[in-house]
């Protein structure tokens, strides 16, 4: 047995002392309860300190994931700003280099109008002998296909 341990017959064992195990009991429950509420009281404080710390956090954690994004969302406008300029510049300069095409085809054909529709009909000419040349290379139609048009 242990030094402070109360044998059967209500007697300490180990220390020399005569107190029953009641005595002992009814004065340590007299010093706990005073001791239990100042303890009591003290974990409140620290349970509430620790709910300020959180919210505390939660609030940094917050506003450091505001400015981050904030920052994510300026920097992808910057660069959408940065295409769309770029675009604009190809888009505008193509749209010059066609407009310049277009002018100067419209003046050769307006000054050679003829030379221009010789050109058309030779195209067509040419399309159609294209396409009768395709249709006649094609294979013919299925046996199954004439049985049904005799």
């Amino acid at each position: 047995m242990a030094d402070n341990e109360i044998d059967t017959a209500g007697r300490t064992s180990g220390n020399g002392k005569g107190t029953t195990s009641a005595a002992r009991n009814r004065s340590a429950a007299r010093r706990s309860a005073p001791a239990s509420g100042t303890s009591e009281a003290a974990m409140k404080k620290q349970i509430a300190e620790l709910k300020r710390e959180v919210s505390r956090l939660n609030r940094m954690l917050s506003d450091q994931a505001e400015e981050t994004a904030h920052g994510w969302y300026q920097s992808a406008a910057d660069q959408a700003s940065n295409l769309y300029s770029g675009a604009t510049g190809r888009a505008s300069r193509a749209a010059r280099q066609l407009r310049s095409q277009a002018h100067s085809v419209s003046e050769t054909v307006q000054h050679n109008p003829g030379t221009f529709s010789t050109a058309v009909a030779l195209g067509g000419a040419v399309g159609v002998l294209v396409g009768l040349a395709l249709a006649r290379s094609s294979q013919p139609e299925p046996d199954w296909f004439h049985r049904w048009h005799r």
